[in-house]
């Protein structure tokens, strides 16, 4: 069912209530029940959504996913909530006061505006969508700051706003859209309707190609715990700028425009930067900060003989570097009783499962396996995480 209109009734809402937390294996029984009381289409409507908040427990916790409303594509495309109160804040510290919310979805990043005090134009050109919006304003208090407009975002005026936020769709039928042509609406729209705002955030692939940055915008790869989120390019900020912005925190490292690290031996330590850090091209900014250098110029992989504590990169102390071997390497774990083995690979075709099928870890031992290329050579390096 499309439309939520029955859920928002006094008995979808009951049904809600009753299906809550029900797991895939009772939901035939459940739904059993239930059907001898209420409509068949609206206890498996009931049921479909609980499965959805279920899968939105990650992005936005289980206190608002178990109030929201959600379709496939919005826990799927939408916002972690930690990313979009992030971006709010900044926002807010940059005197934002209101935001044509363009694309916007099941409305995940309207909340964190809202919630940051923010009034909000939040459009969709989606029916199903906005309504879904629109219900998730309600069900979080929030109806008071948050416009919902049914509409085609190209058509939409903007100027009674501080500031735009587009957050393109990047899916298709055949799964994701590489080409920010081929977003909807396509990037270069998106820069434009940026460039008539005052401040202006187009959230974009972070596997975007540096050379589609435009001169005038400034361009932020954020990651949460590690995992790479999103990419920002913000209008009205600071044109030229890069940054790495690791949640929770922030931390942000800004780019001062060095040269590739040098190539080096490998030292005691290596140094394996946040993903948002290498995909904003920031590891030689990390590498001057550790003192150190690559293993290969091509792999993204730091390298240094003295252990510093920095939040853009996990550190491990290394105890053996090896030529890409199985039996050497199945023969060392055996004799060191390793059982628990972290296998980590750049820059190697072997696949992470297929090597712990071979060498078969047991022991009460752990141990950390980069499979890497070191001066051009397939190289396995044996380490655990160094205690800073």
């Amino acid at each position: 069912m499309n439309d939520l209109a029955p859920l928002l009734t006094p008995e979808g809402r009951a049904l809600l209530d009753a299906v809550r937390g029900t797991a895939p294996a009772d939901e035939l029984a459940v739904a059993t029940r239930l059907r001898r009381d209420h409509p068949a289409p609206l206890v498996s409507a009931a049921l479909a959504q609980a499965r959805l908040r279920q899968r939105a427990v990650a992005k936005f916790g289980t206190e608002d996913a178990e109030r929201m409303f959600f379709t496939p594509d919005g826990v799927e495309q939408s916002t972690r909530a930690s990313v979009a109160a992030y971006r709010a804040a900044r926002l807010k510290e940059l005197g934002v006061t209101s935001v044509a919310d363009l694309c916007c979805g099941i409305g995940g990043d309207a909340i964190a505006l809202a919630r940051a005090g923010i009034r909000v134009l939040a459009v969709d050109r989606d029916p199903a969508t906005a309504a879904t919006a629109r219900a998730n304003a309600d069900a979080l208090g929030l109806a008071g700051l948050i416009e919902v407009r049914e509409a085609d975002v190209t058509e939409v005026d903007t100027s009674g706003h501080d500031a735009v936020f587009v957050d393109p769709a990047r899916r298709g039928g055949r799964g994701r859209i590489f080409d920010p042509e081929a977003y909807s609406p396509p990037l270069s729209w998106a820069v434009a309707a940026a460039r008539t705002a005052r401040v202006a955030a187009l959230k974009i692939a972070p596997g975007v190609p540096h050379e589609a940055v435009p001169a005038d915008a400034e361009a932020e790869w954020i990651s949460d715990h590690g995992d790479v989120k999103e990419a920002v390019l913000w209008f009205g900020t600071a044109p030229g700028t890069v940054r790495a912005t690791l949640l929770p925190g922030p931390r942000t490292l800004r780019g001062a425009g060095l040269p590739d690290p040098p190539v080096r031996p490998l030292g005691r330590y290596l140094y394996e930067p946040d993903g948002a850090v290498i995909r904003a091209h920031l590891v030689a900014d990390v590498a001057a900060e550790l003192d150190g250098g690559l293993l290969d110029a091509t792999i993204a992989y730091v390298t240094a003989d003295t252990l510093r504590p920095t939040p853009y990169a996990t550190a491990y102390e290394i105890t053996d570097q090896l030529p890409f071997n199985v039996k050497k390497l199945k023969a060392l774990l055996r004799e060191r009783g390793v059982g628990v083995l972290t296998v980590k690979k750049r820059g190697s075709a072997v696949e992470p499962e297929e090597l712990r099928r071979k060498v078969k870890p047991q022991g009460p031992h752990a141990a950390t396996v980069f499979l890497t290329r070191v001066a051009g050579a397939p190289t396995m390096l044996i380490g655990a995480p160094a205690a800073v």
